[in-house]
């Protein structure tokens, strides 16, 4: 397996912002895994998994560290009985196919998020009523330590939550389904996908839900709409239009300008709501968000 030097991470991001990592590498077996986290650990370096890319912030200034895509049998996903058996780095899209052609449903929540299997571990992802938690079984996690197969409770999924931290790379998942016709899924899946078409910017570059919801009878999106701040332009990158809980790369945006917009957002939403809006986005490198009203 080769370890690349400075490569720039912003091309395998949603939003397409960011600076490289110091070492960039694609296992694509466990024992390829397990060799790049040796390799990270001989020389002190973080570890951290970008999958597709979504729900991820990398600095401009990068990741001084190894950054890992899972391809090969780390990105396969095959159906097992009830069960959906997968490798971290499968996108949701893949996994989604081959549980529709199993006529198994459950997993169509997933059409509304464009990332793979261990990143929605990683988040607990979401969408629509349901999440991981509420299908998920297991997940194989590997780290310096070696790897174990961990439960939802013992992940610490909740809300957009989980226990795992850098270092930490889910290689697996494994996720119990239900019989359900391949029409029916067929037209779960459409109704999902107009809604979230007709609702997010899905033709523009985000990486996706910008904060968590807060426990208020508005949801993130809907209280930064009522902040005015729709539209909302710092350097290249702008609230969208289309959904105020979405940060678009209109031209040239850089993650300074993404945190800018977030810090303005936070402010706004305390002044005018008293609520301090949470990120649900992961940052990656040097990135802080400064304390409302600093």
């Amino acid at each position: 397996m080769r370890i690349e030097q400075e490569v720039a991470l912003g091309r395998f991001t949603t939003l397409g912002a960011g600076g490289p990592a110091r070492a960039f590498a694609r296992p694509e077996s466990l024992d390829e895994l397990e060799e790049a986290l040796a390799w990270a650990r001989e020389r002190e370096l973080a570890v951290a998994t970008i999958g597709l890319g979504s729900n991820l912030l990398v600095a401009d200034e990068g990741f001084d560290g190894l950054a890992l895509r899972l391809g090969g049998e780390l990105a396969e996903a095959r159906v097992e009985g009830e069960k959906l058996v997968a490798g971290g780095g499968a996108s949701n899209a893949v996994c989604l196919h081959r549980v529709r052609a199993a006529a198994l449903g459950g997993f169509e929540f997933a059409c509304a998020i464009p990332g793979t299997v261990g990143g929605g571990v990683w988040m607990n992802a979401g969408a629509y009523g349901s999440d991981w938690a509420a299908i998920l079984d297991r997940a194989l996690v590997v780290d310096e330590d070696g790897a174990r197969w961990l439960t939802p409770a013992e992940l610490g999924l909740r809300y957009r939550h989980s226990e795992l931290r850098h270092g930490q790379v889910v290689a697996a998942a494994e996720f119990t389904l239900g019989a359900l016709p391949e029409e029916q899924i067929r037209a779960n899946v459409a109704r999902l996908q107009a809604l979230r078409k007709a609702a997010q910017p899905t033709n523009k570059r985000t990486f996706g839900s910008v904060f968590k919801n807060p426990e208020h009878e508005l949801s993130a999106g809907r209280m930064l709409e009522a902040c005015g701040l729709k539209g909302h332009r710092i350097g290249g990158a702008q609230i969208s239009p289309r959904h105020a809980n979405f940060i678009e790369n209109a031209d040239g945006a850089r993650a300074a300008d993404a945190i800018a917009l977030m810090a303005e957002a936070r402010r706004r939403a305390r002044e005018q709501f008293g609520i301090e809006l949470v990120h649900e986005v992961e940052f990656l490198g040097p990135i802080e968000l400064p304390p409302v009203g600093g």
